[in-house]
């Protein structure tokens, strides 16, 4: 198994003592270290350490006040480091044992440092230039998958779900594909998909992968906002603008300078309101409602999401058609969850236990006849409402599995349904049989036309098929022909 494989089979949350682990082995080090930048502590973050073999919990933030070390020193100038004697190096520092020899390297993520990698040993020298480019290869190779990692975490933090599951379906696999491509970039991204496919968790993604993750992240619903304070929120107003004005309010565009502005449901925003949304992503410039002075100055990158044919509304005038170009630069189609139930078990897992850690219950069990009824729903309401699902049966579960009937109305319903018609239906018919079935009157209609052309003559009409007499003899007898003056059912 490769290193990717191996860091890709991770459980969620033992990626970083994976990591460590294949730094080790690589390497033949005694101690490992793996640091992550945290942006609220202001330093790097110690979350993975071994000593010795020795599994070490104790946290650890590295800040620029402190004795800064050999991990900071990388993490700053973003380039490998060997220090093959402590005893001669001033940036190194102690801590919790001394150490002979080091071998750090940055991990990189889209060009910019996310973490740093450590390797070491207790005697000098142990650790030698070949180390350093086995560190630095492996650095390289885990990259994507740390930085993976570190935005589920963001994602659960701020929204109670994983960003998503790796690999459910090719199209997910586009899907991903596209956000790595797309993040570093400013362009602006329209995301579309049915309610509940994860449209904000795709929103978040980007900025958390981009080069504004550290700078704000605001969300406007349109659909959620009456249309005569829309202007308002979005572009902000001046003291007296209006009746009720009172104070100057700060619009989301403003908020959002040097971030990311996320624009939900964006097919309900006004077309009076078009005109000036295009104004501030193609030139930077917003103006406040009631504002006589010269536009303000934004730098945004804006991500809208829909449910509905923005390019339908663009041809009947309901939407902008150059507001419509604008936003769709780059667009990502995100996939229903009936396109890809194959995996709706691993799905339904991940949120029965997110769902029994938020309520402080242990998780249970996700039983076959649950599963059967899952699997026998087309949820409408997609990824959002197989969460809000579990959710309901693990607050009503009492045991250690879930059962049908902890699972909420709607579904019930609709899978008694579908289990009645499932009963009904036919047995299941094998390929062969299938093929069959289709292939008959389509070879019956061929064989009565090809015979009718050469009138009836096998010799003639088994050359222009291609065939010869035998085999052509054969297929009239297999469709139940026979030759007369014309081609007959037997």
């Amino acid at each position: 198994m490769t290193v990717a494989d191996r860091l890709h089979a991770a459980k969620p949350g033992t990626i970083e003592a994976e990591l460590v682990a294949i730094a080790l082995e690589q390497t033949g080090a005694e101690h490992g270290a793996l640091f992550v930048w945290d942006k609220e502590a202001g330093g790097l973050a110690l979350v993975h350490h071994v000593v010795g073999g020795l599994t070490v919990t104790l946290p650890r933030v590295v800040r620029k006040e402190d004795r800064a070390g050999i991990a900071l020193h990388v993490y700053e100038t973003d380039e490998p480091y060997l220090s093959a004697d402590t005893s001669r190096d001033p940036l190194y520092t102690r801590y919790l044992i001394d150490v002979g020899a080091i071998a750090a390297a940055p991990i990189r993520y889209q060009r910019r440092p996310i973490g740093v990698i450590t390797v070491s040993t207790r005697e000098p020298r142990g650790v030698t230039a070949k180390t350093l480019a086995t560190l630095t290869q492996l650095a390289d190779t885990a990259a994507p998958l740390l930085r993976r990692a570190q935005v589920d975490k963001l994602s659960r933090a701020a929204t109670g779900r994983p960003l998503m599951i790796k690999g459910p379906s090719p199209a997910w696999h586009e899907v991903e594909r596209k956000i790595e491509l797309a993040a570093p970039t400013n362009a602006p991204i329209l995301v579309r998909g049915e309610s509940g496919t994860g449209k904000d968790l795709v929103a978040r993604a980007i900025h958390w992968n981009s080069r504004r993750a550290d700078k704000p992240y605001v969300t406007v619903n349109c659909a959620a906002i009456p249309e005569t304070l829309l202007e308002s929120i979005l572009f902000g107003h001046v003291k007296g603008a209006f009746t009720g004005a009172s104070f100057h309010k700060v619009g989301e565009f403003q908020k959002a300078n040097g971030g990311t502005l996320f624009l939900d449901e964006v097919g309900e925003l006004p077309v009076m309101l078009q005109a000036k949304v295009l104004r501030a992503v193609e030139q930077g410039e917003v103006q406040p409602l009631g504002s006589n002075d010269p536009p303000d100055r934004v730098d945004v990158r804006l991500i809208c999401a829909t449910n509905r044919d923005l390019e339908a509304m663009a041809k009947t005038g309901a939407f902008r058609d150059d507001l419509f170009y604008r936003l769709s630069v780059m667009t990502l189609d995100l996939p229903p969850l009936r396109s890809y139930k194959d995996n709706l078990e691993v799905i339904a897992n991940v949120f029965l236990e997110t769902s029994a850690t938020a309520h402080g219950k242990r998780a249970p069990r996700l039983g076959p006849d649950v599963l059967a009824r899952l699997a026998a729903y087309d949820f409408p309401g997609n990824v959002r409402e197989l969460k809000n699902t579990i959710e309901h049966a693990v607050i009503l579960c009492t045991g250690d599995e879930l059962r049908t009937e902890d699972l909420p109305r709607p579904l019930l319903d609709r899978s008694s349904r579908d289990s009645v018609a499932k009963l009904k239906r036919p047995e299941q018919t094998t390929l062969e049989e299938a093929r069959e079935k289709w292939l008959d009157p389509l070879e019956r209609q061929y064989l009565t036309e090809l015979l009718a052309k050469h009138a009836g003559n096998v010799e003639v009409a088994a050359r222009a098929a291609g065939v010869n007499k035998v085999t052509l003899y054969r297929l009239l007898k297999r469709r139940g022909l026979h030759l007369g003056r014309t081609v007959k059912p037997s």
